[in-house]
This record gives structure tokens, sequence and C-alpha cells, in this order.
């Protein structure tokens, strides 16, 4: 085995061994490059967040928020259903319901032109299983809207629909 070899009487290492020199210059270049590092991802990111845009960057991002793209509305047919009936009523009610639904652009409704008879089904299905305690109130109105709005998307996925307006709503 080998002797290791003597400190020197000061506590500091001998001179020529492993721990003495070669560590310490390790350490100091090993911190130097943190701090450069550092500095260096400072900087960039203060000129990537403290960077004024200029003039017309400002004008062309507030002309694009002024820019509005056209609405596409689709009509549907309307709708004369009947829906379900507490036991005691003698008369089966009827709902009669002419919807528009509200597209993002005029694209998506070419898209969904030849689906409205599958959307024409899935309404006419939800709506035969309602009672018109279901309907009664703004609440009830509001759970119609969106769940015929939910059953629309599922529908003609991928398009997407983004309201179902009510033009006519009767319910006898």
């Amino acid at each position: 085995m080998a002797k290791k070899p003597k400190p020197a009487e000061d506590g500091a290492p001998a001179e020529g061994t492993a721990e003495g020199g070669g560590k310490s210059k390790k350490k100091l270049i090993i911190i130097v490059a943190g701090v450069l590092v550092l500095a260096g991802a400072g900087g960039g990111g203060w000129f990537f967040f403290m960077k004024k845009p200029s003039p017309e960057q400002i004008a062309a991002a507030e002309a694009a928020k002024n820019v509005k793209k056209p609405v596409a509305f689709i009509e549907m047919k309307d709708m004369m259903i009947s829906i379900a009936g507490g036991p005691q009523q003698e008369r089966q009610p009827m709902i009669k319901i002419k919807v528009v639904l509200e597209a993002a652009d005029a694209k998506i409704s070419e898209e969904i032109k030849p689906l409205l008879p599958r959307v024409e089904d899935a309404f006419q299905v939800f709506l035969r299983e309602l009672r018109p305690s279901d309907l009664e109130g703004s609440a009830g109105m509001y759970r119609l809207k969106e769940e015929l709005l939910r059953r629309v998307n599922v529908t003609v996925f991928p398009a997407k629909i983004d309201a179902v307006l009510f033009k006519e709503l009767l319910i006898q």
C-alpha cells in the first residue's frame, strides 16, 4: 500500500498532492462558468421580456384584434315533437321548436349542412324524453340549450358549433 503524504504543519495540504492546487482550480472554473451562464440567461431574459415592440408591430396587433370574422348561421327546419307527459295528463304535450346554429366560419357551415338530418334526429330523440317540467323557467331553457349544443357538436365532429339559438320555442 502506498503511503499518503503528510500535510504541512500549518494544516494546508502538501505541494504536489491531488487535494492541493488541482481541486481548487476545478472549483474556481466551475464557479466562474456558472456565473457566466447565469449572467447570460439573465441578459437574454431581460432582452426577451423587456424589449418594446416597434410601432408597426403594435399597429399590426391592433388591426388584427379589430378584424372580425363573419359568423355563419345555419337554419334548421321547424320541429314539432310530442314530449313525455305525466300519467295524469289526458293530452300528450307538444313542443314546437325552431333552432338556428351559430358557427364561427362560413367554411364550417358548408361542412355541417349535409349533416343536418343527423342533427335533427339527435334533437328529436332527446326532446321526446323531456317533460314539461324540465323546461320550466330560464334554468330549464339554459339546460336545454346546453344539451342541444353538446349533441350537435358530437354529431358534427370535428366541426364545431359555437351556439344553439332559439328562434321559436312553444310548449303546449
